[in-house]
């Protein structure tokens, strides 16, 4: 196990995005192998997975990162802090329940807190880094600032490789969903939700 005491979290900055579309490439095709065929991932990376620059601007999205070895390259490092994105996820107080910038089904009206439930989003970490607690930390974080915000449900469209995780973190299945790919496949999902 890699030591966790070292990682960082921080919001995303729009400079990140370059970075964070690799990372989410890097994860898509690592991790989720074992749950959607070669064709489901492309057509996910090209369709719905991808930065949402909405969260960003909000301030609801979170990377984590660990600092890199001195003179050591990577593409995920940041060679003037000197720190690398191991992991994103965020959450949302708009409508929009999943979807990267270019997927054509956001809805960006503002939910109400006392009402909706805040939606989580866009987790990926880096294979080299799963099962290592990254997206644990990520998610409370995400739920802490839901709730300072007024939110006391979440919910998501959850992967089915992410839907291991939010199960162990109280996440409920309410039903399947079946995401229309652009070229032709269709990515099942399971929208899961959570009181605070």
């Amino acid at each position: 196990m890699k030591a966790t005491t070292q990682i960082r979290l921080r919001l995303a900055r729009p400079e990140d995005v370059a970075v964070l579309q690799k990372l989410i490439e890097a994860s898509v095709r690592g991790l989720q192998a074992e749950d959607y065929t070669h064709a489901q991932m492309e057509g996910a990376l090209q369709t719905v997975f991808g930065v949402d620059s909405q969260l960003i601007a909000d301030g609801t999205y979170i990377v984590a990162e660990v600092p890199y070895p001195p003179g050591a390259g990577g593409e995920l490092t940041d060679k003037k802090s000197g720190w690398t994105i191991i992991g994103c996820g965020g959450w949302s107080k708009r409508k929009t329940l999943y979807g990267s910038d270019h997927w054509t089904g956001r809805e960006d009206a503002l939910l109400d807190p006392q009402r909706d439930a805040a939606k989580i989003r866009a987790f990926f970490i880096h294979p080299d880094w799963a099962r290592q607690g990254v997206g644990s930390k990520i998610l409370q974080a995400c739920e802490e600032t839901a709730h300072a915000a007024g939110f006391r449900r979440y919910e998501m469209g959850a992967t089915l490789t992410g839907a291991k995780l939010f199960g162990a973190k109280g996440y409920v299945p309410v039903k399947p969903i079946s995401i229309p790919l652009n070229n032709g496949e269709t990515l099942p999902v399971i929208h899961m939700e959570k009181r605070a």
